[in-house]
């Protein structure tokens, strides 16, 4: 299938990780035209999402460069395993996860609406996760299902604008990933299997918006 991602200009904050650099790869596949950016600059431009006046200039030079955005994906975040076990539901190491995720993909997506709004098209997709469904881990549950109810909010206020808004949900990441799904745990998928769904959300084809998309299955036991 011809995704119609040729010469399409497509931002991938975080583009040099584990999930990041994969959704790059399969875009560029596909003909698009990826720019890749993390904070430390590495195979593309210099952006701290973190940053307003980073994300600003980050924003603008893609801009500058190639003359319009039609996509962004936004997987930098900081990995779970990261987050102090001991202090799961510590207020502190919880707003530091919320804002190290949620703010950062909107601090992006606010960045590049506009743009996206004045072309009458846009694609903005955000890497979550599937513990934003359950409950033990305050930060970690909390710093997903915050980033998919900003993307469900964002892609309400875009509709009829051209501009979709989605998340990407996996559990664990394997690039090995097993068929199993037991109960309370989210199925497992692979750097490559998140970006041949996330190429699609990218796409022209696609029309879903305020979607929030489990990838590998959705947490068993769990409606």
């Amino acid at each position: 299938m011809d995704l119609q991602l040729r010469d399409r200009v497509v931002l991938v904050v975080g583009g040099a990780g584990f999930i990041g650099s994969a959704i790059a790869h399969r875009l560029a596949d596909e003909g698009a035209t990826v720019v890749v950016a993390s904070r430390s600059g590495v195979d593309g431009i210099v952006l701290d999402a973190a940053d307003d006046a980073s994300v600003s200039a980050g924003i603008s030079g893609v801009l500058e460069t190639h003359g319009r955005l039609d996509a962004v994906i936004m997987t930098a975040a900081p990995a779970a395993h990261t987050l102090d076990a001991s202090r799961n539901s510590d207020p502190a190491q919880v707003a530091d996860a919320v804002s190290g995720k949620a703010l950062t993909f909107l601090r992006i997506a606010n960045a590049v609406i506009p743009a996206m709004r004045d072309a009458g098209y846009g694609r903005i997709i955000g890497v979550s996760g599937q513990n934003g469904f359950l409950t033990g881990n305050v930060a970690g549950s909390v710093r997903n299902a915050a980033l998919n109810i900003i993307a469900k909010n964002l892609a309400d206020e875009l509709s009829g604008t051209g501009v979709t808004v989605n998340t990407v949900n996996p559990a664990k990441v394997s690039e090995t990933p097993t068929a199993d799904a037991a109960p309370t745990r989210g199925g497992e998928s692979s750097p490559a299997q998140i970006a041949d769904l996330v190429a699609f959300l990218a796409s022209p084809l696609s029309m879903l918006s305020g979607e929030t998309i489990a990838i590998g299955h959705r947490v068993h036991g769990v409606i």
